[in-house]
């Protein structure tokens, strides 16, 4: 069986083994990929993958929130194992820029924030997670503490979406839009991208994946905004 294949079907079990409730049986299969490989290739090799699937499932709701519970649990005992390995090698830790991430007041759908978290600790940003139901004053006093030059929002219905406008109007009123950039995601910016712009949002991502390679874009427009 050639690497393409053995990847594949790692990727396969290990989803199986998390639909099955089995966390145990998924740390165990990456653990095995890892002592040849490396936790931080594993994490790109093996378990993103896996997560953008669970996500995708979750999106089209045929996964239960159980289920998502047990991939983020298994994602942040990899992710802890890659601090682990690279704070024992002799590389010089790369400095990890602050991101605030949130689900909009009257928003509750955690699992989706949760997956992108993980893909963004995975890329090596330092994520603020605020939870859900978060004002658009915290957001903004959160991403202002810390030095945050790009807040994530979440909804996942358009009636909860409609509430990211007051994070922009937030912005605007401390004058801090084009120097803190606002990413918005969630199921109805799949159904509906256009809706982006709509509630003031400086960009979304199609998946997961994206989301690192969206908020280092995102972040670079900040820094050329001016200073907080």
């Amino acid at each position: 069986m050639d690497e393409t294949s053995t990847i594949g079907q790692n990727r396969k079990v290990v989803i199986e083994a998390i639909l099955e409730g089995e966390k145990e049986k998924a740390d165990a299969l990456l653990d095995a990929y890892a002592a040849e490989h490396g936790y931080r290739d594993t994490m790109t090799a093996i378990l993103e993958p896996v997560l953008e699937e669970i996500g995708t499932r979750w999106a089209a709701e045929s996964i239960s929130l159980a289920q998502g519970y047990i991939a983020g649990k298994v994602a942040e005992a990899l992710l802890l194992k890659i601090s682990r390995e690279e704070a024992a090698s002799d590389a010089e830790p790369a400095k990890k820029r602050p991101v605030v991430l949130g689900n909009i007041e009257d928003d509750y759908h955690s699992l989706g924030r949760k997956l992108v978290a993980i893909f963004l600790q995975s890329a090596g940003w330092d994520v603020i997670d605020l939870g859900g139901d978060v004002s658009a004053a915290d957001f903004v006093d959160k991403a202002v503490a810390s030095a945050a030059r790009v807040i994530g929002v979440s909804a996942m219905m358009y009636t909860t979406a409609e509430n990211i406008k007051k994070v922009r109007a937030e912005l605007d009123r401390r004058n801090l839009s084009g120097k803190i950039m606002l990413a918005v995601g969630g199921a109805v910016f799949r159904l509906r991208p256009e809706l982006c712009s709509e509630v003031g949002g400086d960009g979304t991502a199609a998946n997961g994946f994206q989301t690192p390679e969206l908020f280092a874009e995102l972040w670079e427009r900040a820094l050329a905004g001016g200073p907080l």
